[in-house]
């Protein structure tokens, strides 16, 4: 048996089509290396499942008992959803729910996906928003992201740290 060849940092699998009118692979390298930069120990490849609505609902269905679809979900290693490798983790954004809400909210549905795959990593990472003070630093840790990838602050006043 072979050994498997070096793996990219970001491996990117597309199930749906509406995602052709991104450039998936280049927005999930792109916001990696923005995560690199802020947390440097990230050393693990990361998989980004660009599904829709129906496969992101039964996975939150059977990993976290929630029936309906959401826009992201994460999976830190452990919860590997289609690889065998060793992992940071596994993300999984739902086409229709994304641009749904990037048309509610007048984003671009690009602008959109990468703030949901830093806020993915982010999770991955170990961040988490299940207080307020979690919240709070997990959002910041995001618009500093953001801004370095020239991504508006999704969180509208909140200004970026220095």
């Amino acid at each position: 048996m072979t050994e498997p060849e070096a793996l990219a940092k970001v491996e990117v699998r597309v199930e749906n089509d509406g995602w052709t009118a991104i450039d998936c692979i280049a927005l999930a390298d792109k916001c990696f290396a923005a995560l690199e930069m802020i947390v440097p120990d990230v050393n693990w490849p990361v998989s980004i499942l660009f599904t829709g609505d129906a496969a992101v609902k039964e996975l939150n269905e059977h990993f976290r008992g929630k029936n309906k679809p959401t826009n992201v979900l994460s999976f830190p290693t452990g919860d590997v959803i289609w690889s065998d490798y060793d992992y940071l983790g596994d993300i999984a954004l739902a086409f229709e729910t994304c641009s749904r809400e990037a048309d509610e909210k007048g984003i671009s549905l690009g602008d959109h996906t990468v703030h949901l795959i830093v806020h993915g990593m982010l999770h991955l990472t170990g961040c988490d928003h299940e207080t307020d003070i979690e919240a709070s630093a997990m959002e910041q840790r995001e618009i500093n992201i953001l801004q370095r990838l020239g991504v508006p602050n999704p969180y509208g006043q909140a200004e970026a740290a220095p």
